[in-house]
């Protein structure tokens, strides 16, 4: 509910905003990408100027001993651009990518769509985790899939999320795409005044009219999403216990739309499991095609972590039903038995699974609720809440005096 400062505002407050997005890299195929160029497309249609900013110099996965100078590199190639980007009313950008702009008087906003603590937390060493998938990933080092069981430091990713907290402290408002992030955020320290929960949203093409209503007498199983391409990703993204389900039923068709790095891994799993179908690193837009036949099969969403899980949502968007561990936005939009199944262990996830696929009347109405619940995300909607959020911040901005108009004229001359 906006606060009577708020509402003071003119509505055409909104069409004079002028937004700089900074982002990692140009590569529209990342996930952060993906939300944030929907986003300023859904903004720009209500009048909101958005202008994107990427590093002009960059390390393109550098070793281990030049992330610094891939860091360095990053943030100075940003600064040559600060006479443009400090021209904006706020900058908002992707977790710490902001940084190098905390010292001027513009308005910051964090996105995230995860934390790296959060995945950090969630995510275990190799032998720690259930014996059989274990055993999995013990037969992927032995077939030449991965080449350890473990990453070999977390350094780097720990300096990460000491740079998200840090940054997170200083910026005016901090975004997070569920009430999880919300929450690892706070646990980090950050004050939950300067925390606004806005879900990420799904393209306007999933919600096609072309979709299957009628479930089909035998269910598919399948996954959609990204499964990474190193040990890490794999136990992240929960690959093993998804291959461990998909083991549980030899008869069932199997299907996987998977983005990952790792060339060998979609071999690997056809030449291990009958009726599996695997569609590696397809286009975005075309995946629909693929499931519009979907209605009433079942979605395996094992992830150990997700900040939101866009897949959850374009699966459900598609009538398939979610048998998912309770990540990302699962708790907050999952009713057990309405529009999907939540579930705590790989045996609750296979013994759900079984009930759903011989249940067909079951199958339609849990289908139908999981396509209205999707229907939820949509980028209109994200971009309204957005825009509450600025105007929230630009309300409670400390007004730029002469000092401040003086100090950023020297700075960027």
């Amino acid at each position: 509910m906006r606060s009577e400062r708020l509402q003071a505002i003119p509505l055409s407050f909104s069409e004079k905003m002028k937004i700089a997005f900074i982002h990692n890299d140009q590569k529209l195929a990342t996930g952060a990408n993906q939300i944030n160029d929907l986003i300023s497309r859904s903004l720009s249609d209500r009048g909101v100027f958005v202008q994107h900013y990427y590093p002009t110099i960059d390390l393109i996965d550098p070793e281990m001993r030049f992330r610094g100078i891939s860091n360095i590199l990053f943030f100075h190639s940003l600064l040559e651009q600060k006479k443009e980007i400090l021209k904006n009313d706020i900058i908002q950008g992707t977790t710490y990518t902001p940084i190098a702009f905390l010292p001027f008087s513009v308005p910051i906003i964090c996105h995230f769509g995860s934390t790296t603590q959060g995945f950090l937390d969630a995510t275990p060493q190799t032998n720690k985790i259930e014996p059989q998938i274990r055993a999995l990933y013990d037969q992927m080092k032995a077939d030449g899939i991965i080449q350890s069981l473990n990453i070999k430091t977390k350094r780097p990713l720990l300096d990460i999320a000491h740079i998200e907290r840090y940054v997170a402290s200083r910026a005016n408002m901090n975004v997070a795409t569920s009430r999880g992030v919300a929450h690892e955020l706070e646990l980090q320290g950050i004050e939950a005044s300067k925390i606004q929960v806005i879900h990420n949203a799904i393209e306007d093409y999933w919600f096609g009219d072309a979709v299957s209503k009628t479930p089909a007498e035998n269910p598919r199983l399948v996954f959609l999403g990204r499964i990474g391409g190193n040990p890490f990703d794999f136990k992240l993204k929960g690959l093993g216990r998804v291959l461990t389900v998909i083991d549980a039923f030899p008869d069932m068709e199997k299907m996987m739309i998977v983005m990952t790095t790792n060339k060998k891994i979609g071999y690997w799993m056809l030449s291990r499991y009958s009726g599996l179908h695997v569609y590696p690193n397809v286009i975005k837009e075309k995946i629909p095609a693929l499931l519009e036949n979907s209605f009433g099969d079942i979605q395996l969403n094992a992830s150990r972590y997700e900040g939101f899980s866009l897949s959850l949502i374009e699966g459900m968007a598609m009538g398939m039903i979610p048998v998912t561990f309770p990540c990302g936005v699962a708790p907050e939009i999952i009713v057990s038995g309405e529009n999907g199944y939540l579930v705590q262990t790989i045996e609750e996830m296979i013994k759900i699974t079984r009930t759903i696929s011989k249940d067909p009347k079951l199958r339609k109405t849990l289908a139908a609720n999981a396509r209205k619940t999707a229907r939820q995300f949509t980028a209109e909607k994200m971009a309204d809440e957005f825009i509450e959020v600025y105007e929230k911040v630009l309300a409670e901005a400390e007004p730029k005096n002469a000092e401040d108009a003086k100090s950023i004229m020297i700075g960027t001359s």
